[in-house]
Order: structure tokens, then C-alpha cells, then sequence
């Protein structure tokens, strides 16, 4: 097609997007009927308008959700301008040739990622031999959706460690129920029969690759509660010779061999590199751990009784073994950690030696390698790396980075010298470097490679910091074209989430600047209940403490208009999973203060999310509604018993997956139908649902790129941009 019959197909297209727009805007959405339920807690009644949306397998739930999300794809759709927008969203990303993710390293020098090439809708899993070698594609989801129609993801690999076998798990349709796969890396053969029930699991290999353990949920019994699903849950070993049928190490739930509730999650792993095991009982999202040990040799005895070596009274959250010498990062009496090293033989935090000493950074993570242990840790946003040597008076030694911004640690292995990290910034594409081990050269790996939009020249991230309600700085990262005027104009998304001490770190990718071009402003607000800066301010955003998140959000808003970067009529406030408990209190506590809110997946009736399957797991987050301190924060945080009747709320986009296991797609749908029943301010609530999708994890390359074209467009529609509106009669 030449480019003038193109720009004339545009052009129609948006002619006619802007008249089915007008008809589709004119049109409500579907009511849904009010079927008041009331539960009394602790003395308080709560009145629950939409509790029948909670049976998603109601036929009239189902037939009022397809409606609505037919309703919000035809407003969507109709945009003027969103069209175009898609299209360039789309030139951005396959501008790289080849998006990359989750290097691994085995034995014999074999490198294993995850690729998705331009023309591909999913990350396939590669192998290469070395960071130079050709590559060969293992697994291909894109193959697995022709096959039956539903999109396909890798959930996770993991190499053996001589390289022989890759195992990995693919679930189907955004759910997440991963079902473990493993090939033989020569003959790209699956070579043992799949094993399901893997959700959350993981593989750990034996050194020698003759067998390993992951994780399985047990099968419900028919009409078990869905409260159930991640109960009980198994640590197996499946040995790859010999036929024998696989054993289960730890179960949730008993004490036969260490302490762990029914609700956790068994890990049993070999320490490659020495001669231990551990097991760690996961409590749900809880970041301190338990940690056992046993010779590794002794991992499988039915009578092996594991010794505890540290337990979540130490704060723990991760931990490094090298010899004898146990290496603990810790917050305890250090909100920003530190790292000490104990033994293994005679484990004593009291009395451990403090080899990283708590400072203004936060240390993220410890990884130990051949020729030292690697301390990954953050000043703020920005990552820094230090190795520390083995020797016993050894003191962090910084590796010098050649870039700046987000620091990961991707690769580590005792059995080799140094270690492969990425760095991530706001403003350029992420990038893959080996860093060699006894303080040798840091390398780019030439996996990623560099496309024309990886670093545009003319955007810069600030770094500010304002004052929230209760007077406390609160860190602001503000992402703009360099030729932004400070007037008040400018289409602005600020972004906040604010739970499990997560921290938004530096990221960018070539399809956000279809934003920056069209004039747009991206902004982080660090609020608490994340760790920007450690424990302390993950604490400060917890349970009781969860107004604080909002209240953050809230204060970042009136600050980037304060000083110009936008005004309240071209603000949207976006927060995703958790993050919805921000949007959806922040909107709430402050209707005037944006014009566009989507909570994407969103937590907006926390008061019930421990009736889903996945809100047990997170009652050490947000509590529990059997304690009263609990259920009076639970009812603070729930933005859907918040809306009141009458109140002129923000446009609003909701955002949900049919199939997510995380937050359940009724808590969207509940909240959509409040909004759209009590708001007076005339302006959209949409509810837009993924009936192929979950909460976005494995999302394909073509779901990310519509939800963005989403989310965009009906911002800038609502801002009232002259390519987003109607066309004037």
C-alpha cells in the first residue's frame, strides 16, 4: 500500500472511530442489579451491594461481564487516534529485533535465555554455546497457541547443571497452572511425562542432574473450597533414571520433618558447590524466611530430621553458603540490611560477624560465586554491585558498572567465577553484562541487542522528593522529553503501588516513547509499603499503616501540579495488582484531584480478598478480617466500600483477566459496577476484560501493546487532546 492510501485509510478510520465513539459514549453500560448482603464485624455492619459477581460461574454474572466488556471495547475501539497510536506502539517494539530476558548460564559454557524476536507474540526459550555461539530455539509457546488456540507462556526454566536437560513449565490463557516439562537439551525431546499442580513451583537440580525437587499443590477433592488450593501443598523429588515414582520430601502442614504451616509453600533445594540441602518453609509473601539444612546425601531419607539454622525471628531474606560459612542478609536492627557471616556447623546470628554493615543503601540480594560473594544493593533507584572476597577480613569491594540504573543479579553459581547482571534505567533499554570473577572486566554480553529507540536522546528522569501528609519525604522519579514546558499542560501518568517492600526499580521499553512523543509525562511515586528505602518503609505502608500508600500517591499529585508539571485535568493515576488498593483509595479520599484513574488487576475489595484462593496467602500483607485491628484496616484499605453515592469520581478504566489466579476478576467487576452506580460526574467507567488473559503474567507481545493503546487513549480522550476527540460537527 503506498503511503498516501494510507494516511487516506487513517484518516476514514478516525472519521469513522469518532462517530461510532459518540453513538458508544452515548450508550450506558449494562446495570447490574443490587443484592444487598450485610456482615457484621467486631460490632460493624458492612453492606455488600455486588457479593453475587463473587460466583463468576453465575450465568448472570457471566452474561453482565461480557457485556460490559463489550461495551468497553466498542468505546475503546471507536477512540479517535487510538488506531494510530496502536500502530505506532507496535513500530516501537519491533524496532528491536530481538527482546531478551532471563539469562542462565550451565555447565560446558552453555548460555540459556528467553527470546522474543519481532515477529513473535511470546518469549521462546534458546540456548547457545557461550555469549558468541549460534543459537537454537528449545521451546516455542507461539507453536502451542496455534495448536489450540489459547496464547501460551514459559512460566520458568531451569538449566541442569552440566547443561543435558533444561526443565520448564508452560501454563495457558494468563492462569498461571504451570505444568513442569523436561527435555533433553541435544535432541530437544521432553524425556520425563509432564507433571501439573506446579503453580508457583520451581525445579532445583542435584549437581550431578540425576534427579530434582520442585514444588506441587495437592489435588482438591471435588467441592473443596477454593481457599484450599494452596494448602498442603508437597516438595517431591523425581529422579530421572530407573523409573521409580516420585517422593515427597516436605508437606505443608506436618512436622515430620521441620515446622511448616498449611498454608506454605515447601522449598527443598541442593546447594550446588557444597556438600548441604536447605529447606525453606515460603509463609506466602512474606520476605523473611526459616532455614534448614541437611548433608545433601541425607535429603531423602524418610527419618532425616532437618536442623534449623535460622529462623524468621532473624528477619532473613536471603542467604549465601561457601565452606563452613553461612552468610545471611538480614534486617534485623537494620531496616536498610546488612549481610553477617555465621557456620553452618554452629549457626548463631547473635554472634555472627557483620561483613556488610548497615548504610544508606539498601542491600537487595547476596549471591556467592567461585571467587567471592557479589552484594547487589540500591542507593534509591540507583544500583550499585560490590564482591566481596572470601578471606575473613575481606571488606566489599565496589565493581565498577558501565551504565547506570537498576542493577539485578541474573546468574550466580558456585562452581564459577563471577557473575551476569542487567541494568535497566528509565531512559534507555535494558542490557545484559558478565562480570568477571577476582575483580576482572565487567562485558556486555551482546545478547540484548541495541535498536534505534533503545536510548532516546531527548528524554531525562528527575529525581525529587516530596512531603506527604505527615511532613516525610517521599521519593518521586518524574520521566519527560527534554523540551517539556513547565505550564501545566502536560498529560501526566502517575504511577503507584506500595506493598511487600517491592520497589519500583528503573525500567523502560521502546513502545513507551508512543507517550513521550504525544506530549506525555511518566511519574513513580516511591510510596510506602514498597522498600526504597528497606524494611522499615515497607512497614510504614502495612496493614494499620496502609493509609500511608495513598496518602503518598495523593501527595505526589498535588506536587507535580504545584510545580507545573501537569494539572489535575490531565492527571491519571495507574497502579496495578496491589497498586489498586493505592488508585482506588487515592480516588476516593481525592476525586477532584485526577481525571483518569485505572486500577489495572486491582485489589479494590480487600475486605474480601481472603475468600479467593490467592488472598490466604496474603493475609501477613493486608491481614485478616478474624482480628479486629486486621478488619478495621482491611475495611480502611477496600476502595469499593468507599464510593460513595453522589461523588464526582475520576473516568475510570478497570482492568481485569477472566482467568487471574492472583486478584479474582470480581473484585474489578464489583468495583466498576459501584462506580458506575454512584458516580455523578458524568464521566466513563469502563471495565475491560481479558477473557484469553490473567494478571498479566506471560501476557503476549500483542496484549501488552492493546492494553497500552488502552490505557493511552482513553487518558488523552479524557484529557481532552484535540487527536483523541470527537470530530467537530
Amino acid at each position: 500500500m503506498s503511503r498516501s492510501n494510507l494516511a487516506l485509510r487513517t484518516i476514514c478510520a478516525a472519521l469513522a472511530g469518532a462517530s461510532t465513539l459518540a453513538q458508544a459514549a452515548a450508550t450506558p453500560p449494562p446495570v447490574a442489579p443490587v443484592k444487598a448482603v450485610a456482615d457484621t464485624y467486631f460490632g460493624t455492619t458492612v453492606t455488600d451491594t455486588y457479593r453475587y459477581m463473587e460466583d463468576l460461574s453465575a450465568p448472570d454474572v457471566q452474561q453482565w461481564a461480557r457485556a460490559q466488556a463489550g461495551h468497553a471495547r466498542e468505546v475503546l475501539d471507536a477512540i479517535p487516534g487510538r488506531a494510530p497510536l496502536l500502530a505506532r506502539i507496535r513500530e516501537l517494539d519491533d524496532s528491536v529485533r530481538e527482546r531478551v530476558q532471563f539469562v542462565a548460564l550451565s555447565g560446558g559454557g552453555l548460555v540459556f535465555y528467553e527470546k522474543r524476536g519481532a515477529d513473535d507474540n511470546q518469549l521462546k526459550l534458546y540456548v547457545r554455546q557461550g555469549w558468541k555461539g549460534a543459537e537454537r530455539l528449545l521451546v516455542d509457546p507461539d507453536a502451542l497457541a496455534k495448536a489450540d488456540g489459547a496464547p501460551h507462556a514459559i512460566e520458568f526454566f531451569q538449566a541442569s547443571n552440566n547443561g543435558r536437560y533444561v526443565a520448564y513449565a508452560i501454563s495457558a490463557g494468563g492462569s498461571e497452572e504451570a505444568v513442569i516439562h523436561v527435555m533433553d537439551v541435544a535432541t530437544g525431546k521432553d524425556v520425563t511425562a509432564p507433571i501439573d499442580r506446579a503453580h508457583y513451583s520451581y525445579v532445583a537440580w542435584l549437581p550431578d542432574d540425576s534427579g530434582f525437587f520442585y514444588m506441587r499443590l495437592q489435588a482438591l477433592p471435588k467441592g473443596a473450597p477454593e481457599t484450599d488450593k494452596y494448602k498442603h501443598a508437597s516438595a517431591w523429588f523425581h529422579r530421572m533414571k530407573g523409573g521409580a515414582p516420585d517422593v515427597a520430601v516436605v508437606t505443608a502442614g506436618t512436622d515430620a520433618h521441620l515446622k511448616i504451616g498449611a498454608a506454605e509453600m515447601p522449598v527443598v533445594m541442593p546447594v550446588v558447590g557444597t556438600g548441604w540441602a536447605v529447606a525453606i518453609p515460603a509463609n506466602g509473601v512474606e520476605n523473611e524466611i526459616d532455614l534448614y539444612a541437611a548433608p545433601r546425601g541425607k535429603a531423602l531419607d524418610p527419618q532425616l530430621k532437618w536442623r534449623k539454622l535460622v529462623g524468621r525471628e532473624s528477619q532473613v531474606t536471603g542467604f549465601a553458603i561457601h565452606g563452613d560459612d553461612l552468610y545471611l542478609l538480614t534486617h534485623l536492627n537494620a531496616s536498610r540490611y546488612k549481610v553477617i557471616r555465621t557456620s553452618m556447623s554452629h549457626p548463631d546470628v547473635q554472634m555472627a560477624d557483620v561483613v556488610v554493615a548497615p548504610g544508606e543503601e539498601v542491600v537487595d540480594r547476596i549471591a556467592a560465586a567461585k571467587d567471592g560473594l557479589y552484594i547487589q544493593s540500591r542507593d534509591a533507584t540507583v544500583g550499585k554491585l560490590y564482591r566481596l572476597a572470601y578471606a575473613k577480613d575481606a571488606r566489599p569491594e565496589p565493581v565498577r558498572l558501565p551504565a547506570s540504573g537498576a542493577v539485578t543479579i541474573v546468574d550466580s553459581d558456585l562452581t564459577r567465577a563471577g557473575v551476569v547482571v542487567s541494568i535497566d534505567s528509565w531512559t534507555h533499554d535494558e542490557a545484559f553484562y558478565s562480570v568477571a570473577g577476582d575483580g576482572g572486566p565487567v562485558a556486555d554480553t551482546g545478547l540484548q541487542l541495541a535498536g534505534p529507540f533503545g536510548a532516546p536522546a531527548d528524554l531525562v528522569a528527575e529525581e525529587v522528593k516530596v512531603k506527604s501528609h505527615d511532613g516525610l519525604e517521599i521519593p518521586l522519579s518524574i520521566v519527560h522529553r527534554k523540551d517539556m514546558k513547565l505550564d501545566g499542560g502536560n498529560p501526566l501518568i502517575l504511577e503507584a503501588y506500595g506493598a511487600y517492600g517491592v520497589v519500583d526499580t528503573p525500567g523502560y521499553a521502546p513502545r513507551q516513547l508512543a507517550w513521550y512523543e504525544l506530549g506525555g509525562v511518566y511519574a513513580t511515586c516511591h510510596v510506602r509499603g514498597g522498600g526504597i528505602y528497606g524494611e522499615n518503609w515497607h512497614l510504614a505502608g502495612k496493614q494499620l499503616t496502609k493509609p500511608n500508600t495513598w496518602k503518598d500517591a495523593i501527595a505526589c499529585g498535588e506536587w507535580l501540579v504545584r510545580n507545573g508539571y501537569t494539572s489535575s485535568a490531565k492527571m491519571a493515576l495507574d497502579g496495578g495488582s496491589a497498586g489498586g488498593i493505592t488508585v482506588g483509595r487515592a480516588i476516593t479520599e481525592r476525586p477532584d484531584l485526577f481525571a483518569v484513574a485505572v486500577p489495572e488487576v486491582g485489589v479494590l475489595n480487600a475486605l474480601r480478598a481472603e475468600t479467593s484462593a490467592n488472598g490466604v496467602p496474603n493475609i501477613p500483607e493486608f491481614g485478616s478480617v478474624t482480628d479486629r485491628q486486621q478488619f478495621n484496616a482491611l475495611l480502611e484499605m477496600d476502595a469499593f466500600h468507599h464510593v460513595q453515592d453522589g461523588g464526582k469520581y475520576p473516568a475510570t478504566l478497570l482492568t481485569t483477566g477472566i482467568n487471574d489466579p492472583r486478584v479474582p476478576a470480581w473484585e474489578s467487576m464489583k468495583m466498576a459496577a459501584r462506580l458506575q452506580a454512584a458516580s455523578a460526574s458524568g464521566k466513563p467507567v469502563l471495565l475491560r476484560i481479558q477473557y484469553d488473559g490473567g494478571h498479566g503474567i506471560g501476557s503476549t507481545k500483542k496484549q501488552r501493546q492493546e492494553l497500552a493503546a488502552d490505557r493511552w487513549s482513553f487518558m488523552l480522550w479524557q484529557f481532552g487532546d484535540a487527536r483523541f476527540q470527537l470530530a467537530a460537527e
